[in-house]
C-alpha cells in the first residue's frame, strides 16, 4: 500500500474525531503517535485485526507512526513462535511499523525504577496478604475495602523489601508491591492494585534475569510514556483500567501525557475471539493448529485465501463505535467475494468426475481458449487440452430429468463452457446400475443448438487434486455462550469434508497461496503448506453464493 495513494474520503468514527481536533489544536506538537501491543501469547485473530487497521490506519492517515510492541510480561504464556506470527500478520495486512518494534521486556529495568521512585514517595508498598486474605481486605464495589495492615510501612522498608523480592529471597506468591492508591474508591481498579508481583518462569527474552513482573496495568501505561506514545486505543474492556493508567502516568514528568480511548472489539457469528478458547482448540487438536482455515485467525485465514485487502475493507465497513455488537460473518465473507471477484483468475475443476466419452472423435479440437477473467481483460486467455473424453460433475447429469432441470440427460444437449455442446446418447452403467459413463457426440460454438444449461468440464488428462471443503466452525451463531455449555458443544462436524477432484492441468503446476475462482464451484486458493505439483491441494475460500448481498446487508 502506498501512503501517497489519492483514497476517497473515509467515514468519520469518533476516535478519527478526536485525534483530528488533537492535531489541529496541537496536542503533543501536533503529532500522532499510535501502538498496536499484542501479549505473544497465541496467533492474532481477526478482532485484532480490526485493532491492527485503526492503529496504523489512524497513524497513516494523520502522518504520524504506530509502534509494534510485544506486551511481554507474563513469559508462562508466551515465546517467539508467537512474536514472529503477530510480525508476519502485521505486514501480510499491509502495515509496517518502521524502526519502532518494541518489546515490554526492554523496559524491565526502567519500570523497576519508576516503581522504587513510587516506593520513596510513598506510593506504593510491598504487602504480604495472600491473594485470599485480599479479598476481604479489597471489598466489593459499594463498600470501601480495608487497609492492608502492611500499607503504612515506611518507604526505606518497603524499599529494601522490594529489593528482596528481586533478588528471589522470597517464594512465589508470598509479597507483591501495591500501588497506595484509595482503598474507599468505588472502581476496584484503583483499590491499591497489584504492580508486581513474584513469578520465577523463565523469560523468552530476559531468561532468568527477572524473578519480579510488572502487572500489565502498570506496565502498559509506562510503555506507552517511554515511547512518546499520544493515542493509546483500546478495546472497551480497559474503560474501567483508565483511571488506573490515567494515574501511573501522572506520577511521570512528562511534557506530554498518553491518553487511553476504547472502542467496541468485534463480535463475529459463528467465531470465538478468546485466544484461551482458541488455544484449546489447538492444544486438543479439534483443528490442524492455528493456521488450520476454519480458525478466524490472520494466519488461518490468510491459509484459506482471505485477501489482506477484503479484510482491511471489512474492517473499515464495520466502523468504530462505542457500542457492543455482534457482526454477521456473511459480511465478512461478502467482503472475500467483492475482492475475489476482481482479482481470481478462473479455471474449471470437477469435485465429482463423471467420465465423457466424445463419440465424433475425429472432429474434435486438440485445445480451446477461455478467458482468465471476464472482469479484468488484462488477465488475458490460457489454452486448455481438449479432447476425445472429458469429466463432468456428476450432478450435472441425470437419467430423469425433473422440470427445469436444463444440464444433461439421456438425448439431451448442453453448452460445455468454452467449447461449443455436448448431446448425451449413450449410458454406460455398472452391475448395480449406477451410472459410470456418458457417450456424446460434440458439436461445436457455432452449432445452432437450443439450450438454457451451461456446464463446467475437464479434459482426461486432468491430474487428481486434494480439495478440502471448509465450512463455519461452530454451527450456531453465539458458541460462547459463558458457563451454561461448553463452547466445543457447537463445533461444526461437517466443518471440513475431503474429496479427490480433477482439475485443469495448470492448476497442478501454480505454487502455493495462489487464488482461483473454481467456475459455478467458488473460490478456492493453492494451500501454501501442503500443494506440491506433485499432490496439488486446494482449500476452499468460500462459495460464489454470497447469502450479504441477497439479503441486502441483513
Amino acid at each position: 500500500m502506498n501512503d501517497q495513494e489519492t483514497a476517497p474520503e473515509k467515514p468519520s468514527h469518533f476516535i478519527r474525531d478526536i485525534i483530528a481536533a488533537d492535531v489541529a489544536a496541537g496536542k503533543a506538537g501536533g503529532q500522532v503517535v499510535t501502538r498496536f501491543p499484542p501479549e505473544p501469547n497465541g496467533y492474532l485473530h481477526i478482532g485484532h485485526a480490526k485493532a491492527i487497521c485503526l492503529d496504523f490506519g489512524m497513524a497513516r492517515e494523520f502522518g504520524g507512526r504506530c509502534h509494534l510492541r510485544m506486551d511481554d510480561t507474563n513469559p508462562s504464556k508466551e515465546n517467539m513462535e508467537y512474536v514472529e506470527s503477530i510480525m508476519n500478520d502485521v505486514r501480510w495486512l499491509g502495515f509496517d511499523w518502521g524502526d519502532h518494534f518494541y518489546f515490554s521486556a526492554d523496559y524491565f529495568e526502567r519500570m523497576f525504577h519508576v516503581a522504587e521512585d513510587l516506593i520513596r514517595r510513598g506510593k506504593a508498598y510491598v504487602c504480604e496478604l495472600s491473594s485470599e486474605q485480599w479479598k476481604d481486605y479489597r471489598g466489593v464495589p459499594t463498600r470501601p475495602g480495608k487497609e492492608s495492615p502492611f500499607r503504612n510501612r515506611s518507604p526505606e522498608e518497603n524499599l529494601a523489601l522490594f529489593h528482596r523480592m528481586r533478588a528471589g529471597e522470597f517464594a512465589d506468591g508470598t509479597l507483591c508491591l501495591r500501588a497506595k492508591i484509595d482503598m474507599a474508591s468505588p472502581n476496584m481498579h484503583l483499590r491499591d492494585p497489584v504492580i508486581y508481583r513474584i513469578m520465577r518462569e523463565h523469560h523468552y527474552r530476559t531468561g532468568d534475569a527477572w524473578c519480579i513482573y510488572p502487572m500489565y496495568d502498570f506496565a502498559h501505561p509506562l510503555e506507552d510514556a517511554f515511547e512518546g506514545v499520544t493515542h493509546s486505543l483500546c478495546t472497551l474492556e480497559f474503560e474501567v483500567h483508565r483511571p488506573l493508567y490515567d494515574w501511573v502516568v501522572e506520577q511521570l514528568d512528562l511534557p506530554y501525557r498518553p491518553n487511553q480511548f476504547e472502542f467496541a472489539r468485534l463480535n463475529l457469528t459463528y467465531t470465538v475471539m478468546s485466544k484461551r478458547k482458541l488455544l484449546q482448540l489447538v492444544n486438543e487438536k479439534r483443528v490442524g493448529g492455528w493456521d488450520d482455515p476454519r480458525m478466524p485467525t490472520v494466519s488461518g485465514m490468510r491459509r484459506r485465501g482471505y485477501p489482506a485487502e477484503a479484510i482491511r475493507n471489512f474492517c473499515e465497513i464495520i466502523g468504530i463505535t462505542k457500542f457492543e455488537s455482534l457482526t454477521d460473518v456473511a459480511l465478512l465473507e461478502h467482503c472475500v467475494r467483492d475482492v475475489l471477484n476482481r482479482q481470481a483468475e478462473r479455471r474449471m475443476a470437477v469435485l465429482k468426475p463423471l467420465k465423457v466419452t466424445i463419440a465424433n472423435t475425429a472432429d474434435v479440437p486438440a485445445a480451446v481458449r477461455a478467458v482468465n477473467n471476464p472482469e479484468d481483460p488484462s488477465a488475458g486467455e490460457r489454452e486448455i487440452p481438449f479432447g476425445s473424453e472429458l469429466y463432468i460433475e456428476q450432478d450435472d447429469f441425470m437419467l430423469e430429468p425433473p422440470p427445469k432441470y436444463f444440464r444433461l440427460g439421456p438425448g439431451r444437449s448442453v453448452r460445455i463452457r468454452y467449447a461449443g455442446f455436448l448431446t448425451c446418447t449413450g449410458v454406460e452403467k455398472d452391475a448395480a446400475g449406477a451410472v459410470t459413463g456418458l457417450v456424446c457426440p460434440w458439436s461445436p460454438p457455432t452449432a445452432e443448438l437450443k439450450v438454457k444449461g451451461t456446464i463446467h468440464w475437464v479434459p482426461a488428462s486432468a491430474p487428481e487434486a486434494e480439495v478440502r471443503l471448509y465450512d463455519r466452525l461452530f454451527t450456531v451463531e453465539e458458541p460462547d455462550q459463558g458457563d451454561e455449555k461448553p463452547f466445543t458443544d457447537f463445533l461444526n462436524p461437517d466443518s471440513l469434508q475431503v474429496t479427490t477432484a480433477r482439475i485443469e492441468p495448470a492448476l497442478a503446476e501454480t505454487g502455493g497461496g495462489r487464488l482461483f475462482q473454481f467456475e459455478r464451484i467458488g473460490y478456492f486458493v493453492s494451500d501454501n503448506r501442503d500443494h506440491t505439483p506433485e499432490r496439488p491441494v486446494f482449500n476452499r475460500t468460500v462459495t460464489l453464493k454470497d447469502s450479504w448481498g441477497k439479503a441486502g446487508g441483513k
